[in-house]
C-alpha cells in the first residue's frame, strides 16, 4: 500500500541531492578541523536545529497528502533544513578565506524558507477552521439525528420550533424582516388510494429535493406533517415571501413525477400561503401561518373552479 511518505519521494531525493552537493562542495575546496578545534556547543546547537528541522520536515510529510499546503510546508522546511546543514558543515570543515559561497549557501535559503514556512502555516490554519466547521457542522448533525425526518431529507416540525425562536431574536436584534412560507398538497391522499402508500411516499422524497432546489442557500425547508412544508425565510418581507411562496407552487404544479407502475405521470397541486413575522413568538407566529393557509385554500379552490 502506498504510503504518505512515499507521495513526498520527489521533495526528499530533491533535498537529499541538495545536501549532498553541500557536502562535496565543502570537501572540495576546505578540509576537515582537527576534533581539538571543535565546539562542542556550536555543534549541539546547529546540529540539533538540523535535526529537529529534518524531524519537523518527516511528520509533515508523513502526515499530510500532497498538495499546496504540504508543498508550502516542505519547501520552507526544506530551505531552513539546508541552512542549518551548510552552518554546521562550517563546525566540521574549514574553507579558505577567499571563498564566499558557503555564506550565501548558508544565509540566503533561510528567509526564503521562513516566508514560505509562514504561508504553508497560514493556510493550513485557513484549512483547519474549515475542517472544524465541517466537523462541527457533522457534531450538530449527529446531536440532532432524531429532528431530521424519517421519510424526507428534511428537517421536523420540532426542529423547525426550536430553530424559529432562535430566528425571530436575531431577527429582531438585527431588525431584519422574517418570513414563514407554508405549502400543502391538495388532495394528496386520492394518491395514496389510488397507487399506494409506498408510491406517495416516493412523490414526497421527490418533492422535497424540488422545494430544496428552489429555495435560496439560507433557507430553511421543513415537513411539519404529512404532505404540509414550511420553510423560514430569513432576511425576506411579505412582498418578497409571497412570491417565493407563489414559485413554489408552481414549481409543484409542473412537477413531472410519474407512477413506478405504470408510468402515468401524477398531477400535483399545492396552496401556499405566508405571513411575516411582527412581534409573534414561534407558535403564535405558525398558528397565524395555518389560519393564513385555511384562507388561502377556499380562494385556491375558487380559482382554479
Amino acid at each position: 500500500m502506498t504510503t504518505l511518505l512515499k507521495l513526498h519521494r520527489l521533495k526528499l531525493v530533491v533535498l537529499l541531492l541538495a545536501t549532498n552537493l553541500a557536502l562535496l562542495l565543502h570537501l572540495a575546496a576546505g578540509h576537515i578541523k582537527p576534533m581539538s578545534e571543535w565546539v562542542w556547543l556550536d555543534i549541539l546547537g546547529e546540529g540539533g536545529s538540523t535535526l529537529l528541522c529534518l524531524t519537523w520536515l518527516g511528520l509533515v510529510l508523513k502526515s499530510r497528502p500532497a498538495g499546496r499546503v504540504t508543498s508550502f510546508l516542505a519547501m520552507g522546511l526544506g530551505l531552513v533544513f539546508f541552512s542549518w546543514w551548510v552552518d554546521t558543515l562550517d563546525e566540521f570543515i574549514r574553507l579558505p578565506d577567499s571563498i564566499v559561497w558557503d555564506h550565501w549557501m548558508e544565509s540566503a535559503p533561510m528567509p526564503f524558507g521562513l516566508l514560505l514556512l509562514t504561508l504553508g502555516i497560514y493556510h493550513w490554519h485557513r484549512e483547519q477552521l474549515a475542517i472544524s466547521a465541517q466537523m462541527e457542522k457533522r457534531e450538530r448533525l449527529f446531536r440532532e439525528h432524531r429532528l431530521f425526518d424519517s421519510l424526507t431529507p428534511l428537517n421536523t416540525a420540532e426542529y423547525l420550533r426550536q430553530h424559529l425562536d432562535q430566528a425571530l431574536c436575531q431577527a429582531r436584534s438585527a431588525q431584519q424582516p422574517l418570513s414563514l412560507v407554508i405549502l400543502d398538497l391538495d388532495n394528496f391522499s386520492r394518491i395514496n388510494h389510488l397507487h399506494g402508500h409506498a408510491e406517495g411516499d416516493r412523490v414526497l422524497q421527490a418533492l422535497s429535493q424540488l422545494l430544496v432546489l428552489n429555495l435560496r442557500h439560507q433557507d430553511l425547508l421543513c415537513r411539519l406533517a404529512g404532505d404540509r412544508f414550511v420553510v423560514m425565510l430569513p432576511h425576506t418581507g411579505e412582498r418578497q415571501a409571497q412570491q417565493l411562496a407563489e414559485d413554489l407552487r408552481l414549481s409543484v404544479e409542473h412537477f413531472a413525477h410519474k407512477a413506478r407502475a405504470h408510468g402515468e405521470r401524477l398531477q400535483l397541486r399545492a396552496s401556499v400561503a405566508c405571513v411575516m413575522a411582527l412581534q409573534d413568538d414561534a407558535e403564535s407566529l405558525l398558528q397565524r401561518l395555518n389560519q393564513a393557509l385555511a384562507h388561502a385554500k377556499p380562494a385556491l379552490y375558487a380559482r382554479s373552479a
